[in-house]
């Protein structure tokens, strides 16, 4: 048998976010007191399996394509497509809209109700912007977001950044309400730098998975020009100048978590 046990949870105003972690459960025999009745207890098994709810009521939230599990409620459904001025596929889950050729931006649930997502073995952050606030994202790691929240695209318009493999383009996050983000690590890994005014940090976009908007990121070769940086090993990497905050990855390998 299988359980869901909540794990975390997060809310705001009309949209809660819960995350499940997947158990396997099974029955173990306990020896009682001599000449007493054994009996049996439950042993509850983490597969490393998640999985989330949202509860909506009377809001909605935009989901990225593809995670739809079920739903049920008084829920409308609305497929929310990219603006066609913008490189379409930023979302690693995009999938083409029937009989438009266009890539699905993403797809907006409203009402009251439950949404669950697909099992997945990622990891999730759960965090709220707030009024003013704006989030660039790593481009695989936008999940879903109130539909308070605006997702646009933000292009980095240099040579060095399109030939980076980060990608040139990058889900932009602004205005206020409940967002999730996709990790490769558990939130216990993930290091958050407060970047001060006038300094800055250099950093290997693989290990980054979002910072504040305002920091303004500029992509380039460790060490100068792009035949240094591939001979480095390094490639081409960010650098960030406060003020602002930087969330990473630091023990994020090709090998995956060292959790």
């Amino acid at each position: 048998m299988s359980y869901r046990i909540p794990i975390s949870s997060e809310t705001f105003r009309g949209l809660k976010a819960e995350l499940y972690a997947i158990c396997k459960v099974s029955n173990q025999l306990v020896q009682g007191p001599a000449g007493g009745t054994p009996s049996f207890r439950e042993v509850y098994t983490d597969t490393g399996t998640r999985q989330i709810k949202f509860t909506l009521e009377n809001d909605s939230v935009v989901l990225e394509p593809g995670i739809l599990s079920y739903s049920h409620g008084r829920l409308q459904f609305e497929v929310m497509q990219q603006d066609p001025s913008r490189k379409a596929g930023f979302l690693k889950r995009a999938v083409q809209s029937a009989g438009t050729g266009e890539s699905a931006f993403g797809t907006r649930v409203t009402g009251t109700g439950e949404v669950w997502t697909e099992p997945t073995r990622q990891h999730f952050i759960f965090a709220t912007l707030e009024g003013g606030d704006s989030m660039l994202v790593d481009d695989k790691a936008y999940y879903a977001a109130q539909g308070t929240v605006k997702l646009s695209t933000h292009t980095h318009r240099n040579f060095q950044g399109a030939a980076s493999g980060n990608g040139l383009v990058q889900p932009r996050l602004d205005g206020t309400g409940l967002f999730v983000i996709e990790s490769p690590v558990s939130v216990h890994e993930i290091e958050v730098l407060d970047i001060r005014a006038g300094e800055s940090v250099v950093i290997d976009g693989d290990m980054m998975l979002m910072y504040t908007a305002s920091m303004n990121p500029t992509l380039s070769a460790l060490g100068g020009g792009v035949r240094s940086g591939v001979r480095s090993g390094e490639g081409l990497v960010y650098t960030l100048t406060g003020p602002g905050q930087v969330f990473l990855t630091p023990t994020h390998i090709s090998a995956g978590s060292l959790a």
